[in-house]
């Protein structure tokens, strides 16, 4: 069976890969493993001096990088630039900080000496999307590898190109051959893999059925698992914001990589004094948005990953419409070669409506009006997601109040667009997962966090 990558903007094979057979996966398990052994001894210093390589050949070589990604996925260039760019943030992060944020923890008992020592728990097998297919990835590897641990990669099927340079990546920084390497599989060998017993812990980013799936998986082997899933972001635009802000971080959080992000701005709940001023500034901005090639630096909006995915999105706006939305910008599938659908602007959307209730992982928006602050945070909570959110205010004592107190999300910005940070836990509650990645949290969620009492 061979695994292959189609250029989302004309349909064109890009490369194909041969996938590995479940024998040569299981020397490579093996292979990790003893690695590790070696690994696991080894100095913060030493660790870090490689990632800061990690991170250097990034940038060095990002626009390769970022060409390789449009191509794959259809991302536009310039977002996959700074995508290549930033993995170079999360790796200088840990590489400074990895060795602080796991010291021994002491703690005063009745103990001459206890305290908690952070580990290497061994194999981290990591399953990811294509959506950010180098960031995903680096967020996951530079703390474990930093941790102690080793990693291996099962990457979406359609970004292979990705993920062997990952590999190639590590290996060029001189990391050891078996400290991270990349699984050529498709997912009928996802539990093979997590079953088999040098596999210690489980990563997932990727939709909430599939994280379902390895959780369950998972949890019958008895193996951590961290799960960053969907999202139906809500973005609360009250009375005294500035619409100007506002519009501009809803754009921004709406189709940064053509919409396809968990924690892309997808519901604009916005209330009835301020409504026909935002909705028509919103109109505005959304005709603004060129779609095409990628390549094209004036470009907003690329491909969708795949004619498959376009057309479950635009089913999602039709049956949304049918059930009593309202269609102000675009809507409708171009009659072009690729998977291409334009910035399109849904309003009246209420709950029971797809525009509502669903992930729509594509380059659509909705109007959700409200009469008041209350509704919008009813509203807002009223999804089984629970990854990110946003409230505008002029007022920041009412807007940290709602962020930290009412949104049920696992972040929530005021006066911003929701995204990463490697500095900040990321990662969200109900069905958008659990555990988190990034920050001091995200290195310690795969040690051992192991008491020692010494009498």
């Amino acid at each position: 069976m061979t695994l292959n990558s189609i250029n989302p903007a004309n349909g064109q094979e890009i490369a194909s890969y041969e996938e590995m057979t479940l024998g040569e996966v299981g020397t490579i398990i093996a292979d990790v493993n003893f690695a590790y052994q070696d690994w696991k001894q080894t100095s913060f210093a030493h660790r870090a001096t490689l990632l800061k390589r990690v991170g250097k050949i990034f940038q060095a070589r990002k626009e390769g990088l970022g060409r390789l990604m449009t191509l794959e996925m259809g991302k536009p260039y310039s977002q996959a630039v700074a995508e290549a760019n930033k993995c170079a943030s999360v790796c200088d992060y840990y590489a400074d900080n990895a060795e602080r944020i796991l010291a021994n923890q002491f703690i005063e008992t009745d103990a001459s000496k206890s305290y908690v020592a952070f580990r290497p728990i061994g194999i981290v097998f990591a399953i990811m999307p294509w959506n950010f297919p180098f960031w995903q990835v680096l967020r996951f590897a530079a703390p474990a590898l930093m941790a102690g641990n080793v990693g291996i990669l099962k990457h979406a099927s359609n970004v292979q190109g990705c993920a062997l340079e990952i590999e190639k990546i590590f290996h060029d920084a001189g990391f050891p051959k078996n400290i991270f390497r990349t699984l050529v599989i498709g997912s009928k060998y996802v539990k093979d893999v997590i079953n088999n017993p040098l596999v210690k812990a489980v990563t997932l980013t990727g939709s909430t059925p599939a994280g379902k799936a390895v959780a369950a998986q998972a949890g019958s082997v008895l193996k951590k698992t961290v799960l960053e899933l969907g999202g139906s972001d809500p973005y609360i635009i009250l009375e005294d914001a500035d619409l100007d802000q506002a519009i501009t971080a809803c754009m921004i959080g709406r189709f940064l990589n053509t919409g396809q992000s968990c924690i892309a701005a997808k519901r604009f709940i916005v209330v009835e004094p301020i409504l026909d001023e935002f909705r028509s500034k919103l109109i505005e901005a959304m005709k603004a948005q060129k779609w095409g090639d990628p390549f094209d630096e004036d470009v907003n909006i690329g491909p969708m990953v795949n004619i498959r995915s376009r057309d479950e999105v635009h089913e999602k706006v039709t049956a949304s419409l049918e059930n009593g939305a309202e269609l102000l910008v675009g809507g409708e599938v171009p009659d072009v070669e690729g998977a291409f659908y334009p910035a399109t602007l849904l309003d009246n959307v209420k709950p029971g409506m797809p525009a509502f209730d669903d992930e729509i992982f594509g380059p659509v928006a909705s109007i959700i009006p409200v009469k008041d602050e209350a509704e919008a945070i009813r509203l807002a909570n009223q999804t089984p997601f629970g990854l990110g959110g946003a409230v505008f205010t002029r007022d920041l004592e009412k807007g940290e109040r709602i962020a930290a107190n009412e949104i049920e999300a696992g972040c929530c910005f005021v006066n911003d667009f929701v995204r990463s940070d490697p500095r900040l836990p990321f990662g969200g509650i109900k069905e958008s997962g659990y555990g988190r990645e990034l920050s001091e949290v995200g290195i310690r969620e795969f040690t051992n966090m192991k008491t020692v009492y010494i009498r």
